[in-house]
């Protein structure tokens, strides 16, 4: 028996090193209900750097082979993607916005209206808003509100949190996946959507930081009172790790990742001294090998490089030492053994490596690697629309207007934080 097409939702996340798609088939309704995951599709791709595409027919090709295989495996066909995105390119602000409450008791209308006023800010002719995300609102004098809807007062404020990117990006990524033959149904922004499939409610509420370590740059999300509050993105990736191996063994691109993924560990006391590994090597080397401690201080090296960075963007958000619930890593970099250990002397905070099991059901195994937090958070995210009445598969888009209303409305991000 075939699956409804209106009960099917697909992602895609364009990383650096590969191309992953999903989909999955959404059970339930917003109450209670599952995301079944029924066919998963990766290639590896080198036409996106950094959240932004540097070879449209790499890309366009890539998309097409990762879908159908993803179509193949699920044995349906679809038509519209959830899409990820990251990187430099995007930035985040706090904006603020006041209304007068009509009547007294204040309606969805007065929430949808103050949501309005404070994403309404200029945002220069090259960028434009990926998300407007409702942190808290204010009622008269009282504060710290998350959902005023019902309650009497005469002035209604809100702080939102504005994602924007540029739109060049936006375009480009657009024309990969409409060349492979899909339809974007939304752009969402990574760390939001890794943080769906791996952070728990109490971590959200304590405070913690999302760090995403992949292939072309680290991703810092922070979240504390249920919701988001900060995110950057750093040059510094598991990319560079690899170039290090290359260096420092004197070995190829391939067989350095090679090496990495088989023989690798960001720290050195988990390697025992008396393990020597066979290096590839040309006629004119000779047979080669090295400690395998040897692979792993340069990984560390670069790692704790890493981290320290990302400790220095949390210090600057102001959330130093504010995070409770500590450090949660997805990302292939993630992967590494001894990468928990070397990233609690950096913090010196709670850390775990994400796990992308919540909501899922089905061919779970699929995605249950930290490289595939992103992905799986997409599908996530996509069901969530989808219960809440967003359509799927007819390649058409809401009009402006009726978008202008239904966003703040919708508040998903509420639902979810």
């Amino acid at each position: 028996m075939s699956v409804q097409p209106t009960r099917l939702v697909a992602a895609l996340d364009l990383g650096s090193t590969k191309v992953a798609a999903v989909i999955a088939e959404v059970q339930g309704d917003q109450r209670s209900g599952s995301t079944r995951v029924l066919g998963v599709g990766v290639e590896r791709c080198h036409g996106v750097r950094r959240g932004v595409v540097r070879g449209i027919e790499e890309t366009t090709r890539a998309i097409a082979k990762a879908m159908k295989d993803a179509e193949r495996m699920a044995g349906v066909e679809v038509g519209t993607v959830y899409v990820g995105i990251a990187g430099e390119h995007v930035a985040g602000q706090t904006s603020t916005g006041v209304v007068s409450v009509t009547g007294g008791e204040i309606r969805t209308g007065d929430v949808a209206r103050v949501n309005d006023v404070a994403a309404s800010v200029p945002l220069g002719r090259d960028h434009e808003l990926l998300h407007a995300i409702p942190q808290d609102y204010r009622v008269d004098a009282q504060e710290g509100i998350n959902e005023p809807i019902g309650m009497t007062g005469l002035r209604l404020d809100a702080q939102v949190y504005l994602v924007t990117v540029l739109s060049s990006v936006i375009q480009n990524l657009r024309k990969c996946v409409e060349g492979a033959g899909y339809h974007v149904a939304e752009f969402v922004l990574e760390p939001l959507a890794a943080s769906l499939a791996v952070l728990t409610p109490d971590e959200r509420e304590l405070g913690c930081a999302l760090v995403e370590l992949g292939g072309g740059s680290t991703n810092v999300a922070i979240f504390q009172g249920g919701k988001i509050r900060d995110t950057r993105s750093l040059l510094i990736s598991s990319g560079h790790v690899t170039n290090d191996i290359v260096h420092g063994l004197q070995v190829t691109q391939q067989d350095a990742e090679r090496l990495k993924e088989r023989f690798g560990a960001a720290w050195e006391m988990l390697v025992p001294e008396s393990d020597v590994i066979e290096l590839p090597s040309t006629p004119g080397q000779g047979a080669r090998s090295a400690h395998r401690q040897v692979l792993a201080h340069i990984m560390r090296m670069r790692l704790q490089e890493t981290f320290e960075f990302a400790l220095d963007e949390v210090t600057r958000a102001g959330y130093h030492q504010r995070l409770p619930a500590g450090i949660v890593l997805t990302g292939g970099g993630a992967q590494a053994p001894g990468i928990v250990e070397l990233a609690r002397e950096v913090f010196a905070m709670p850390v775990r490596v994400g796990k992308t099991g919540q909501g899922l059901a089905g061919l779970t195994d699929s995605v249950e690697s930290p490289r595939f937090a992103v992905l799986a958070g997409l599908a996530l995210y996509g069901a969530k629309q989808l219960r809440q009445g967003a359509s799927f598969g007819s390649g058409k888009r809401s009009s402006q207007a009726v978008e202008k209303y239904l966003q703040p409305v919708r508040q998903w991000f509420q639902d979810f934080f």
